[in-house]
């Protein structure tokens, strides 16, 4: 079975990314495919539509997914490094590869996902940083949200 290419992955996280941005959101994406290539389930970061804090793009792809037996056939494809809570999902679940459009802007918990054997690749894509890096000048106060910071905290 050949893997597809992870650009053409990432591409459909960066159509959730840019879908999330124009709701008023935060501009991340993710998707769930099998490893031939085949999506399995899509999905953007929610919090603010759905003042759901818990809803970011990797939990949103995961659950359009659907109930699976197991996930050892997956690829777990995101526009940004994921944070702890989305690393813990692919690391509880299982999933074996990850792909990353960014990990500039942020970087949360890959590098210990691939301490525990999970295969990681970094994309370093330009769209995806750009799209983080506006983000973050235009909103800070909400991705500080998003990632847990007391913005009051932090130094402009």
């Amino acid at each position: 079975m050949r893997t597809p290419e992870p650009e053409r992955l990432l591409a459909v996280a960066r159509e959730e990314a840019a879908l999330g941005g124009s709701e008023g959101g935060v501009p991340i994406g993710a998707a769930l495919f099998r490893l031939d290539g085949e999506l399995l389930g899509r999905g953007h970061n929610r919090r603010v539509q759905d003042d759901d804090p818990s809803t970011h793009a990797e939990t949103s792809a995961f659950r359009n997914a659907g109930r699976r037996p197991h996930y050892r056939d997956t690829i777990m494809v995101t526009t940004l490094s994921p944070c702890w809570y989305c690393s813990g999902l692919v690391r509880q679940f299982g999933i074996p590869r990850l792909v990353i459009g960014e990990a500039a802007t942020f970087s949360g918990g890959h590098e210990w996902l691939a301490e525990h054997g999970v295969l990681v690749s970094i994309l370093d894509d330009a769209a995806c940083i750009e799209l983080m890096t506006e983000f973050i000048d235009k909103r800070p106060e909400l991705w500080f949200e998003d990632i847990g910071v007391d913005s009051s905290t932090v130094d402009s």
